[in-house]
């Protein structure tokens, strides 16, 4: 049973005991935030906005998601998920428990949109750049390959210095 009555903030930040409460909270928040990265590596790419690691206890891995959709999808990868964690990072890995964290939802929401606002971005800045020393490198190979492959290579090095979403497939 939890002691639920005042204590003085003394007693929480006191760490002569070995450790002080707000210590250990802090410890346990790292190593949550530590797992969650760590499942999230495991996790397909398109679930990383709608879930995150709720809480890990007596072997339980407790996964927060959006919604119902999403819940399904984790349900879907629960027994590959279940033994590539095993395998990887928590072999004392019992089970793993999905529930529905309505506020995820918001926040998946603005990642989307910050990933989707940055391609956009992307795209009107160019996209990328071939330099000049990689399109020295691409003559270089050009002059060693076969004809049909050196003007190939040889177009490709002469954007040097240009924006790649500006190309011309029609040359």
């Amino acid at each position: 049973m939890r002691d639920s009555r005042p204590q003085s903030i003394e007693h929480l930040l006191d760490a002569t005991e070995g450790q002080g409460v707000l210590q250990s909270i802090q410890q346990r928040a790292v190593a949550l935030n530590k797992l969650n990265i760590a499942v999230r590596g495991v996790l397909p790419a398109q679930l990383h906005p709608w879930c995150r690691v709720a809480n890990f206890r007596q072997g339980i891995l407790v996964l927060e998601t959006a919604n119902a959709s999403w819940m399904m999808r984790l349900r879907y990868e629960q027994s590959s998920l279940l033994s590539a964690l095993r395998a990887q990072i928590l072999p004392s890995l019992t089970a793993i428990d999905i529930r529905i964290n309505p506020s995820l939802a918001a926040k998946g929401q603005e990642s989307v949109q910050e990933n989707s606002s940055r391609a956009i971005k992307e795209e009107k800045t160019g996209g990328r750049e071939l330099s000049q020393q990689s399109a020295e490198i691409l003559r270089g190979v050009a002059s060693r390959s076969p004809e049909k492959l050196k003007k190939i290579i040889e177009r490709l090095a002469a954007l040097a210095g240009e924006s790649t979403s500006s190309t011309s497939r029609n040359k």
